[in-house]
């Protein structure tokens, strides 16, 4: 069961991140968005095409460089080639951002959620990008890839009685699934994030949602331990591989 619940998050996942700046190279999808977000700029090995790993290789270094932006291969259990992450490695591609998805097979809801205001597109990149220092031009692109995503984003922000910000947070619901993304608090290590997601995941069941997924730094204890609390466990652990981060 966890298993079919780890490729459906994975599945939901790259639909929720889809950026306008895409494209398909032989099986591979490759983004192109100047956002932070790396998985809207890098290129998922969904499927394994006909043609040999060096051109295939060859033609996504041509898309990014003329795109202006670092190669990336973002490695999950499930891509193609299955030997892809050792054959890289033999490359020596360093690998970079290894995050963990978590996944809560059974959505059960707080009786009596707090409150959250809503926000566009606009105002939540904007909002999210302040807090994590971002480019202008990260922020706009963020704003570009929420607004027009194939399964809607929606935006909240946490405050406290004065109307300051608290933490805030973006969910994905996509049938019976919900994915919850770019939890920041303002206020660290108070209990906001706490909050807000255990307030994203009722309004979730609210509009039909049972199950969740979200993804955490490998290294991001701190919020590990917050998302175990909600009852999220280990799904599977993805990393990126770029010829930018050679191997000593």
């Amino acid at each position: 069961m966890l298993d079919a619940l780890a490729l459906r998050a994975e599945h939901a996942g790259l639909d929720a991140s889809a950026p306008p700046q895409q494209a398909n190279i032989d099986g591979w999808l490759i983004r192109l968005s100047p956002g932070k977000a790396k998985r809207s700029r890098c290129i998922n090995a969904l499927r394994q095409g006909s043609l040999p790993l060096d051109d295939l290789l060859a033609r996504c270094q041509h898309a990014y460089d003329a795109a202006g932006l670092p190669l990336a291969v973002r490695v999950t259990p499930w891509s193609q080639p299955a030997n892809l992450d050792a054959q890289l490695a033999a490359k020596g591609w360093g690998v970079f951002d290894a995050a963990h998805v978590m996944v809560l097979g059974a959505l059960i809801p707080e009786p009596a959620p707090t409150a959250l205001q809503a926000l566009d597109a606009a105002a939540y990149a904007a909002l999210v990008g302040t807090l994590r220092g971002s480019s202008a031009t990260a922020i706009a692109a963020h704003a570009e890839r929420i607004a027009n995503a194939p399964v809607p984003y929606q935006g909240f922000a946490l405050t406290d009685a004065t109307g300051a910000l608290l933490a805030c947070g973006q969910m994905v619901v996509d049938g019976d699934i919900v994915g919850l993304y770019d939890i920041a608090a303002a206020v660290p290590r108070q209990g906001h994030a706490d909050r807000l997601c255990r307030a994203l995941l009722a309004l979730a069941h609210a509009q039909g949602a049972r199950q969740a997924y979200l993804q955490v730094g490998s290294d991001n204890e701190v919020a590990q331990r917050l998302y175990t609390r909600l009852g999220f466990v280990f799904a599977y652990r993805y990393h990126y591989r770029s010829p930018e981060l050679k191997l000593a």
